[in-house]
């Protein structure tokens, strides 16, 4: 059966890093016979210089119709003097609200090989893996009324509103805890119930929910605590479920205990498993065109793609076995390099990563 990818590389390094996970999935296509199709379409600032949309209708026609998206990276330096509402940015909420992906993963692993590159010792972070599972398509950043007003006085006063509705914290809510039941059943909500009413609700739905999973161990933390805990002790959790904006904040946290941003993939998902897989690390405009960008997380989410979207698991254990082998020889882009180490360019990790699935076919 054909499995259809739209793929949107974006901006800054997005078009880089996008053509080596391509390259891994080409690959495990022609050798595995799964049936993928690739389409390429724009969004972002690219999509912007050519229609002067960042979600231009040609791309909403494009992920409708395709069965996953992968995604690069949205965004720059040469864009932030437009107008908000068309801005790079708005194409991946854009995109994220046309097809409802509400619930997005963001893992946090720590690969043994890159103990070293981590800011903290490597006793606090040795074994890491959490998952933070992320509302993404309502909380602040959707919230209407929302703008800049000019007050009677004159002064100017920017606002935004943070709402969520009981059916949106119980949609993510389930998705937490079905994802925690695969884990090691432990689920930890994160609010400020203790100052936003929007989130004393949260709190109350995610109690009466748990109640549906008593496998699953529930706890709750404010958000001050939960980024000070993620720094002091991150191996105390195991599943963590927060808004939208939390979770942007604390996810990137929990990326530089890994060592490198550029290591971690991401899923977002739709009710029926449809999903758009892009890595969290941004464009990196300053970074872009140099062939330095890593384009691991990228790979991965190509994993996160064939685990969740096509169900695919060993086409996922492939991919990640052939990373871990990639970094087993050495092999280091210069996000992660240290000395002693084989520094290569974007496509060289993307060949490796390659190799390594030749190689481990032996």
């Amino acid at each position: 059966m054909t499995q259809k990818i739209a793929v949107l590389p974006g901006d800054g390094i997005g078009p880089e890093i996008v053509t080596e996970a391509i390259k891994v999935l080409e690959y495990l296509n022609a050798d595995m016979n799964l049936g993928l199709e690739f389409e390429h379409g724009l969004i972002g600032g690219a999509a912007y210089d050519a229609t002067k949309l960042p979600f231009p209708d040609a791309t909403i026609d494009l992920v409708k119709q395709a069965d996953a998206v992968l995604l690069g990276a949205v965004g720059g330096y040469k864009w932030e003097s437009l107008d908000i509402a068309v801005r790079p940015e708005k194409g991946l909420l854009g995109l994220r609200s046309e097809l409802q992906l509400f619930s997005n993963l963001r893992p946090a692993i720590l690969y043994p090989q890159l103990a070293g590159a981590s800011t903290l010792k490597p006793e606090v972070v040795a074994g890491l893996d959490i998952m933070i599972v992320r509302e993404l398509t309502g909380g602040i950043y959707f919230g209407q009324p929302r703008g800049v007003r000019v007050l009677e006085n004159g002064e100017k006063q920017g606002y935004n509103t943070l709402v969520y509705s009981e059916s949106e914290i119980r949609r993510i809510g389930h998705s937490a805890f079905k994802i925690a039941q695969k884990r090691n059943k432990r689920l930890c909500s994160v609010d400020k119930a203790n100052v936003l009413e929007c989130t004393e609700l949260w709190r109350e739905i995610m109690t009466e929910i748990s109640t549906e999973y008593p496998d699953v161990e529930l706890s709750h933390m404010y958000v001050d605590n939960a980024s000070m805990q993620l720094v002091r002790a991150p191996k105390q959790f195991d599943t963590m479920v927060t808004t939208n904006m939390f979770g942007d904040i604390l996810s990137d946290t929990a990326s530089m205990l890994t060592g490198s941003i550029g290591m971690l993939p991401s899923a977002s998902l739709d009710v029926d498993g449809k999903g758009m897989y892009e890595p969290i690390h941004g464009s990196a405009p300053d970074i872009a065109g140099q062939g330095i960008a890593n384009p691991l997380a990228t790979i991965l989410s190509a994993a996160m793609m064939m685990r969740y979207t096509f169900n695919q698991a060993s086409v996922a254990d492939r991919i990640e076995q052939a990373v871990n082998m990639a970094l087993d020889a050495n092999v280091r882009t210069t996000d992660i390099y240290s000395e002693g180490m084989q520094k290569v360019s974007t496509s060289e990790m993307g060949d490796a990563v390659v190799s390594a699935l030749q190689s481990g076919e032996k």
